[in-house]
């Protein structure tokens, strides 16, 4: 295992100086584990410290593997890409366009003008979107009373499209809808099928959406940065007897459990526990599937969450079956058509099929795309990319 020394030089001096709470970051080639590293606390103020196996929330990390689920269910024919969502989930097809308000504030809606594929709720282009970022349906939410996606209410999934199916990228609530797809074709809970086809065979024995007494006790707090910069830990917690199971943010895990994922992805869908997807699966999940459609900054609309979130300012961006694709070399090493997503407690993945290295950046802290979170992050992946 390599030592990446400015790496632990930098995660020290921000947890000593109360810039972070605490930190996992763990990279691997094919070879193997490349770097493994945990600094600083759990929750600050208590003597728990931050180890490689404590368990973080890791929110909308989630959305890949609950696509990867959905992915080996096309490959066995019970799901299809284009096909309308609707016939596999009825729900989707009652959905309407929101299209504003009137005087009163009620929501003018109208039909879509055509259906909600499985390849739109991958790609994020159903037109679903999340309060985060986007206003209109927090205000939808307000005027109608329906409650926030963290509830994992089914009622919370039944907020109107922006736009026509097909017509924008919007990054919103449809992984959790197909997670509602993985259920209905598999006879199974979305827990029990993750168990079953990824968790199990990968090894992930610490990914999960309800904690066990072991978990618990490795869990890390969730820390809310002010406006003046200090940190302190906030209650945060998903409901442990969910109506569903949140299939775009509602796991917890390990960095150890995520790197097994991510390397599987590397390797063509190639675990220690088998095949897990087919090689031309992966490679179909990380081509671009939004055409000439980019993807934007994400404007907060709720800044004690999530600060605006640019990617790799100027660079094209695309969207994969569920990844992000960096459309050009990054300036950290990352090579062009690499794959990547995050959560929202600042906890972050990136696979580049084309150097064969992957690596989880863990931390537990709103609002999301935190700046000293993005600068860690920046320097664990160009150390990582020089000790290559």
């Amino acid at each position: 295992m390599a030592t990446l020394k400015n790496v632990d030089t930098s995660f020290q001096q921000a947890v000593e100086s109360k810039k972070m709470p605490g930190i996992v970051a763990m990279a691997a080639t094919d070879k193997g584990v490349l770097y493994e590293g945990a600094f600083g606390w759990r929750e600050l103020g208590k003597p728990a410290p931050m180890t490689p196996d404590t368990v973080v929330w890791i929110a909308s990390m989630t959305k890949a593997i609950t696509a990867t689920a959905a992915m080996q269910l096309v490959e066995r024919g019970k799901l299809v890409l284009e096909r309308a969502a609707s016939e596999v989930v009825p729900e989707l097809g009652a959905v309407k366009v929101l299209e504003g308000f009137d005087a009163a504030g009620k929501p003018r809606l109208r039909a879509p003008k055509r259906p909600i594929t499985l390849r739109h709720l991958l790609t994020h282009t159903a037109g679903y979107g999340y309060e985060i970022w986007a206003p209109p349906i927090g205000q939808y939410q307000a005027a109608t009373n329906t409650p926030g996606i963290t509830t994992c209410t089914n009622a919370a999934l039944t907020t109107p499209l922006l736009f026509d199916p097909g017509d924008r990228w919007e990054y919103g609530i449809n992984i959790d809808w197909v997670g509602k797809m993985v259920e209905a074709v598999s006879g199974q809970k979305l827990d029990r099928y993750l168990q079953e086809n990824i968790f199990g065979p990968l090894g992930m024995k610490d990914t999960s959406f309800k904690l066990a007494p072991s978990q618990r006790a490795r869990l890390a707090s969730v820390h809310q940065r002010s406006a003046d910069g200090a940190l302190a830990p906030i209650a945060f917690g998903l409901p442990e007897e969910p109506e569903f199971h949140m299939g775009g943010g509602g796991l917890y895990g390990t960095a150890g459990d995520y790197l097994a994922f991510a390397q599987t992805i590397m390797q063509g869908g190639a675990s220690k526990g088998g095949q897990l997807l087919r090689r031309e699966t992966v490679d179909l999940m990380a081509q671009n599937h939004i055409g000439a459609l980019e993807v934007g900054t994400l404007k907060s609309a709720m800044s004690g969450l999530s600060n605006d979130v640019e990617l790799f300012p100027g660079m094209s961006k695309k969207w994969g079956l569920s990844f992000l694709i960096n459309m050009r070399d990054a300036p950290t090493g990352r090579a062009a058509g690499s794959l990547a997503w995050a959560g929202l407690a600042n906890t972050y993945f990136w696979i580049d099929r084309t150097k064969r290295v992957c690596g989880v950046f863990l931390s537990q802290l709103f609002p999301f795309y935190d700046t000293t979170a993005i600068e860690l992050l920046g320097t664990f992946e160009r150390e990582v990319y020089r000790a290559l």
